[in-house]
């Protein structure tokens, strides 16, 4: 129907998608959200939110960040701080951390709270070369320097012999690097339920 020009009402885009992430086709539901988007749809955002959700735990991180771009694009709502809660608590620590990223570079509001969520993850992954660059982005940011891990990262830097990034991040908290409470950003990411 949507490459014969036709534009499908708004149940049939829902019906389809539904029945696709049923089906656990995520990236073809996701496909049909991309056109119903792009037909100018805005509609059935709860079900938009759980398969950009399913992309992001499937690993398919960079075609849910599109999706997330294309919903931002068209004034639609995205809950960066339930996908990251989400992510962080299941352990998808490499999606929560491009995710936040993504949020990051674009001055998305982001709760001190998700930040502190990505942080332990990683940290408690093991992941301290990512926890550091993410705060350290973080922190230019204006976001936090109280995260109550923060020694926990320095001494981790430390022992697996990344001196160099444990020096830096103690002379950015040290020195008020970074001010202190939520960096509130340019764009809003609205809310999907």
């Amino acid at each position: 129907m949507v490459e014969d020009g036709h534009l499908p009402e708004s149940g049939i885009f829902k019906s389809v998608m539904e029945s696709l992430f049923e089906d656990g086709r995520i990236q073809t539901a996701s496909r049909v959200m991309k056109s119903m988007m792009e037909k100018g749809v805005k509609e059935h955002m709860d079900l938009v939110f759980k398969i950009v959700e399913a992309l992001l735990m499937r690993g398919h991180v960079e075609e849910a960040l599109g999706r997330i771009e294309l919903l931002m694009q068209n004034g639609c709502a995205t809950n960066l701080d339930c996908l990251l809660s989400i992510l962080s608590e299941k352990g998808k620590t490499i999606a929560a951390l491009k995710l936040l990223n993504f949020g990051l570079e674009r001055d998305c509001n982001i709760d001190v709270s998700s930040y502190e969520k990505v942080l332990d993850a990683l940290l408690t992954a093991g992941k301290t070369l990512n926890a550091y660059s993410i705060l350290c982005k973080i922190m230019e940011k204006g976001g936090i320097t109280n995260w109550s891990r923060l020694e926990d990262l320095i001494k981790s830097l430390n022992q697996e012999g990344n001196t160099k990034q444990a020096d830096i991040l103690s002379r950015m908290v040290k020195g008020g690097g970074a001010a202190s409470g939520s960096k509130k950003g340019k764009k809003q990411a609205p809310v999907l339920s």
